[in-house]
């Protein structure tokens, strides 16, 4: 169902049942039922990317740099282990040192928040926090991992044969129009980020991801906040046109802007 401005409202009040533990230094903050097993990792481990780094992996993840899957010890659930990067002109200076409390809790909340909404997302577990220099800090995220999933920007480079083109463009205009009616505008929507499952009744649902930016107004005017989303998922499908030359042309793309605005009606 999606969310109106009431239920956009509420869920943005969404309060996240977490525990905080210490190992030395590092701090672990996440939801109960993967508190200790995360604990006890970082216990043996000089970080949690590492330990999922060297476990087998079902496929290979890639977002700013590689995440990684790995199944929690004692029968815990299966997540994905990102480190967190800075993007943007200032990358190169800032790298991975965030100043505290980063934007983990936000992210954390968000994804509770967008889920209580009716917006598919993935279900942020929780993260760990490094110590840095300067009083700064490196984070780990942990996300549970969705099964047989691809983002929108294989798909449209072909290396997702399970997906077609336009079942996962109709999948990701029915995404923006839940996040327009919502208000909300994810500044970072780019392909890799729109990622797609298949369903019980053989259609695709579309998630939206690395959600830690995104911006909230339930209040905004729905036609607002799916140009600005539809600008910023168009910018990306042409660049990746570039890189990869998946078959999506201008026609193409001026159809799905058209439609998508056409569905807010």
């Amino acid at each position: 169902m999606t969310a109106s401005p009431a239920r956009a409202r509420a869920a943005l009040r969404t309060v996240v049942d977490t525990q905080t533990q210490r190992v030395g230094a590092t701090e672990v903050v996440a939801v109960p039922s993967v508190i200790t097993p995360l604990a006890t990792l970082l216990a043996t481990h000089d970080s949690l990317y590492d330990w999922a780094a060297g476990q087998p992996q079902p496929r290979a993840l890639r977002g700013r740099a590689p995440v990684f899957v790995a199944a929690l010890p004692d029968n815990g659930p299966t997540v994905v282990v990102r480190h967190a990067w800075h993007g943007g002109f200032l990358a190169p200076i800032t790298a991975d040192r965030f100043r505290r409390p980063s934007r983990a809790p936000i992210e954390l909340q968000r994804s509770a928040a967008l889920r209580a909404a009716g917006i598919p997302t993935t279900e942020v577990l929780g993260f760990v926090r490094y110590p840095a220099a300067l009083g700064l800090c490196r984070i780990d995220v942990v996300t549970r991992y969705v099964d047989h999933a691809a983002d929108l920007g294989m798909v449209l480079a072909g290396l997702s044969p399970n997906f077609s083109c336009d079942a996962a463009l109709e999948a990701t205009q029915t995404l923006l129009v839940q996040l327009a009616r919502s208000g909300v505008i994810h500044p970072d929507l780019n392909v890799k980020n729109v990622l797609l499952r298949p369903t019980a009744t053989d259609v695709f649902e579309a998630l939206v991801i690395d959600v830690d930016m995104v911006r909230w107004d339930p209040e905004r005017p729905p036609v607002d906040t799916m140009a600005a989303n539809v600008a910023r998922l168009t910018r990306s499908v042409r660049k990746w046109h570039t890189q990869f030359g998946c078959d999506i042309g201008e026609s193409h793309l001026a159809a799905f802007t058209q439609s998508a605005l056409a569905a807010l009606q």
